[in-house]
C-alpha cells in the first residue's frame, strides 16, 4: 500500500502549505521562530538530493493584525493588516532559510493568476526560473489587492492551485490533525484514521468537518483539504495531509509518523497535457514547414523559423492546431505568443526575436512541455 512516506521520498518537486494556525503564536500574534527554523531544516533535508520545493505560506494577515494592533473584520482592514504583515513573514521565512544557504523568494498571486492562461503562463514562468536558481518560492495570496470577487478564500486552495501551476509530484498540508479521519476524532473517539485514500468518492467527502475554530487564526479545515487535494489530482500531484504540531513535520513524515496519503491518477505532466489535449478549443492554426513537423515528432520544441503560416487571431497562451504543409493536423499546443507577434517572427531565427519584437521572449513559439501530438 502507498504510504505518505513513499510519497514524499519519490517526489521531486513538492509544494509544502503552512497555515496560520502553525506559523502563528501567542495573544501577540508573532512568528513561531524555533518551528519554522526546525521547519527550515526540513525542507533544506529534502532539497539536498535536488528535490525542488515550494512553500505555501499563510500569516501576513495575522502578523499585520498584530503590529497594528487592529482587530477590524473588514475588507479594508485585512488588505491593510496584509500591506503590513508580508514583509514580516518573508523576513521570518528569510531568518529561517538563511542558516541552510537558502534564498526565499516572495511570489504574490490572485486567483486571475492561475485561473486566465497568460497570467497563469507568466506565474509558471517565473516559478521555473525561481526554481532554476535554487531558490525557495514562498508563495501567498496577495490580500493587499484580492477583492472578495477574486480570491482563493482559503490557502489550502491557492496550495493546491500553485502545484497545478509548478506541475508538482506532491502537494503536503500541514494541519493541526495527522490527516483524515471518518470521522472528527476529537468528536469522535470511535474515528479511524486512514493513511490511504485512492480516489476521493462522495463517502470520503462526507467524512471532512469544519474549519479549526480553536487557533482563531485559520479559516481552513478538513473540507477545504479535500476540496485542495481535488484540484491537485486533477493535475496529477498526490496530496499529504499531516500534522505540522511536531517540531520537524515533514521529517516525521519521511520517517512514518501518521499522515494521509491521497493519490493522483497520473503524474503531473501526463494530466497537465490531457488538459491541452480535451478541455481547451484551439483560436488559432500554425501551419509548419516539412522540416519542423519532423522535427515535432523527434521530440523537440516549435521555433519560428518553422512556421510558414499564421491563421485566426489569438492571444499568448491560447490554444493553437499545429499542422504540416499539407494541412494534415500534427496536434494542438499552447502560444508563446500571440497572433500579431507570432506573424512578424515566423521563418526567422530565435536568436533575432528580440530585434524584431523589442522584447526577449521565449525561444520557442511552443514548448515541447506545452504540446500535445496526435498519434498515428
Amino acid at each position: 500500500m502507498p504510504s505518505a512516506a513513499s510519497a514524499l521520498a519519490d517526489a521531486r518537486r513538492i509544494v509544502v502549505k503552512i497555515g496560520s494556525a502553525l506559523l502563528i503564536q501567542g495573544q501577540a500574534r508573532g512568528v513561531a521562530r524555533d518551528w519554522l527554523a526546525a521547519l527550515a531544516v526540513d525542507i533544506a533535508a529534502l532539497r539536498a538530493p535536488g528535490r525542488q520545493v515550494i512553500v505555501v505560506s499563510s500569516g501576513a494577515v495575522a502578523l499585520g493584525r498584530g503590529r497594528l494592533g487592529a482587530t477590524g473584520k473588514g475588507l479594508d482592514d485585512k488588505q491593510a493588516a496584509a500591506a503590513v504583515g508580508q514583509s514580516l513573514l518573508m523576513h521570518a521565512w528569510e531568518d529561517a532559510l538563511a542558516p541552510h544557504g537558502l534564498i526565499a523568494a516572495q511570489l504574490l498571486l490572485t486567483r486571475d493568476d492561475t485561473e486566465r492562461r497568460r497570467r497563469w503562463l507568466n506565474a509558471r514562468a517565473t516559478v521555473e526560473a525561481l526554481l532554476g536558481h535554487g531558490v525557495v518560492p514562498v508563495v501567498n495570496e496577495n490580500d493587499t489587492v484580492a477583492t472578495e470577487e477574486i480570491r482563493y478564500g482559503d490557502n489550502d486552495r491557492l496550495a493546491a492551485r500553485a502545484a497545478q501551476l509548478a506541475r508538482a509530484d506532491l502537494l503536503v498540508l500541514l494541519s493541526d490533525i495527522d490527516g483524515l479521519y471518518t470521522a472528527d476524532p476529537r468528536r469522535d473517539p470511535a474515528a479511524r484514521h486512514l493513511p490511504w485514500v485512492e480516489s476521493l468518492g462522495p463517502d470520503i467527502l462526507a467524512m471532512a468537518g469544519g474549519a479549526n475554530a480553536g487557533s482563531g487564526v485559520g479559516t481552513g479545515g478538513m473540507a477545504t483539504k479535500l476540496a485542495a487535494a481535488q484540484i491537485a489530482r486533477s493535475a496529477g500531484c498526490a496530496t499529504v495531509i499531516a500534522s505540522g504540531l511536531t517540531p520537524h513535520p515533514l521529517q516525521a513524515v519521511v520517517e512514518g509518523a501518521r499522515a494521509t496519503l491521497i493519490s493522483a491518477p497520473s503524474g503531473p505532466m501526463q494530466a497537465y497535457k490531457q488538459w491541452i489535449a480535451g478541455s481547451l478549443a484551439p483560436a488559432g492554426t500554425l501551419v509548419l514547414d516539412a522540416g519542423a513537423a519532423q522535427a515535432l515528432t523527434g521530440g523537440k520544441s516549435l521555433l519560428p523559423s518553422g512556421v510558414i503560416e499564421i491563421r485566426g487571431a489569438f492571444d499568448k497562451g491560447d490554444c493553437v492546431r499545429l499542422t504540416g504543409p499539407d494541412g494534415a493536423s500534427l496536434g494542438v499546443g499552447l502560444a508563446a505568443y500571440p497572433a500579431e507577434d507570432m506573424a512578424r517572427i515566423r521563418g526567422r531565427r530565435s536568436d533575432e526575436i528580440e530585434a524584431i519584437l523589442g522584447y526577449r521572449g521565449p525561444a520557442a513559439v511552443v514548448h515541447r512541455d506545452d504540446m500535445v501530438l496526435e498519434v498515428g
